[in-house]
């Protein structure tokens, strides 16, 4: 059978989701106490990779094992063998061709920004000493919107066949302490969100106009785009599926 299992994670210990050569990864940690439980070799497909640093709030993969008697059973027992850093909330039973990647229909990111040093923020939001224009950021997120080529915020050297991608929502809202970036499309491109939101910054802060933002679109070109912001201000906060992928449950 196949199934969805949903988790968090705090990313400052680990080099990202996806497992790599000689570092330590959440995919890794994961499927070894996944496999230790249920004396299988688990393999996860993720929703996604995050980068080294980044945190999810939620983040779901798929994996096939025979038939789970008890599902809140092995959520207790990962939970206890897991580190405190990562977190299972849900195990669910799906179709048998749900993929947690391709089913996925819409993601939500989080940028945090601190405009006041905090010693108990320094690994969860980055700290701006400059003022920031929230009418002037807000603005130029709008031109965000919708179905575009952002090539311009790609990472180089990766290996995608479009840089079409969705926006639904960009915008900058102000909580307490923190200044903070929520975006939503049906995908992202690697280092997207900290591309975007090192390129906002530059409007709030005054470097860059507004329209700036519409002349690094239309030149493709990650040269033009502002400065990747730290990843530890970055959180996967939600991924959509489409509700007909969990009948079998």
């Amino acid at each position: 059978m196949r199934y969805f299992i949903q988790f968090s994670y705090f990313g400052k210990n680990y080099h990202g989701w996806q497992k790599q050569p000689n570092a330590i990864t959440v995919q890794v940690i994961l499927e070894d106490a996944l496999s230790k439980i249920t004396r299988a070799k688990i393999e996860l497909v993720a929703a996604g990779r995050t980068d080294a640093g980044v945190h999810a709030e939620q983040m779901y993969a798929h994996f096939d094992i025979d038939k789970i008697e008890d599902t809140t059973d092995l959520i207790h027992r990962l939970n206890s063998l897991l580190p405190e850093d990562i977190a299972v909330q849900k195990c669910l039973p799906v179709q048998s061709d749900a993929h947690a990647r391709f089913h996925a229909s819409e993601r939500s990111y989080e940028y945090h920004i601190t405009k006041s040093k905090n010693p108990f923020l320094k690994d969860t939001a980055h700290y701006i000493i400059q003022s920031l224009d929230m009418e002037m950021m807000n603005r130029a997120s709008k031109i965000l919107l919708g179905k575009q080529d952002f090539e311009c915020f790609s990472k180089s050297n990766t290996d995608v066949h479009t840089y079409m991608c969705d926006i639904k929502e960009a915008l900058w809202v102000a909580e307490n302490d923190k200044v903070i970036f929520k975006i939503t499309a049906d995908r992202f491109l690697r280092n997207m969100v900290r591309a975007v939101v090192g390129t906002l910054l530059e409007v709030g802060t005054g470097k860059n106009s507004v329209d700036h933002v519409n002349t690094v679109l239309k030149s493709k070109d990650r040269s033009k785009a502002g400065v990747s912001v730290p990843a530890k201000g970055l959180y996967l906060t939600s991924i959509i599926y489409p509700k007909t992928i969990f009948s079998n449950g």
